[in-house]
């Protein structure tokens, strides 16, 4: 038993041997087979683009295996540094490839679109025209209900009935800035042309903070901003910080050297009897 044992190892041996390398040079005869298809990938692409807009062969990519995309350059007008894309592929047990996907794809120096930013992201503050609307969804966290039920979340028939009562109490606003509204705006607003960082605000001669033209507000912010009523200014009406500042302070007073130099008085002849009419 033993020594028959021991033949079945030797004889087995070669036997797996031989598979593996008849494996491997299928898999090899394969990868040639897609990778010397450049002309059926260009033949097949020039069905349908005009062959002006096809240039050469610019190499091949491995995508898998028996899957080989070729790369043509593409000559089509406003497409610079864009490759066509020709994607071989090749049946397991098949001698021959088929074309499996077209596709017109950017290289490393193709002009390509920038990222896209959804709409509601791209608005910015003036972007609203007469006429146009912009909704909050129910759901904002800058916002929260005028009164609740609790702190636990609401859903769809709760909204509906704080509205309902809400409107019927008269209390006029049906949701107020929640905590994180409220540090979003003081953010924003201490980062704007309304902080202490803004270009104005270095080269002023004292804060907003001891302008006469300050408007106080009331709520949790009052100690924080309040709002220019100066109409020479260039805050006029916007909600400006207490370290804010420009050159209109109320308080702001010109050296003498930069005061206007005072015009005399009109002088009239008196000795002349008619004076001249203008």
């Amino acid at each position: 038993m033993g020594h028959h044992g021991a033949m079945s190892d030797v004889d087995e041996a070669p036997v797996v041997e031989r598979t593996r390398t008849s494996r491997a040079r299928r898999d090899e005869t394969g990868d040639a087979v897609a990778r010397s298809a450049s002309e059926l990938a260009r033949e097949t692409l020039l069905l349908d683009v005009d062959p002006a807009e096809v240039g050469e062969h610019l190499g091949v990519e491995v995508e898998g295996e028996r899957v080989v995309t070729h790369l043509f350059e593409c000559r089509k007008p406003g497409y610079r540094g864009w490759r066509w894309s020709v994607t071989v592929v090749r049946a397991s047990r098949q001698k021959v490839v088929t074309v499996d996907e077209i596709v017109l794809i950017p290289g490393a120096d193709a002009i390509v679109a920038p990222e896209w930013v959804p709409y509601r992201e791209r608005i910015q503050p003036g972007d609203l025209s007469p006429g146009d609307l912009l909704p909050v969804a129910d759901d904002d966290p800058r916002l929260v209900p005028t009164y609740s039920f609790g702190d636990d979340p609401l859903d769809t028939d709760a909204k509906a009935q704080i509205r309902t009562v809400a409107q019927d109490l008269g209390l006029g606003r049906i949701r107020t800035l929640s905590p994180e509204g409220l540090d979003a705006a003081a953010q924003r607003w201490y980062d704007g042309d309304g902080g202490p960082d803004a270009p104005l605000a270095q080269s002023a001669p004292e804060p907003c903070s001891t302008c006469g033209f300050l408007l106080r507000i009331a709520g949790s912010l009052a100690e924080s901003f309040g709002v220019c009523a100066n109409g020479d200014a260039n805050d006029d009406g916007r909600a400006v910080a207490f370290s804010h500042g420009c050159g209109a302070h109320s308080e702001v007073r010109l050296a003498k050297r930069h005061e206007p130099i005072p015009m005399p008085d009109h002088v009239i002849d008196e000795v002349t009897e008619d004076l001249e009419a203008f």
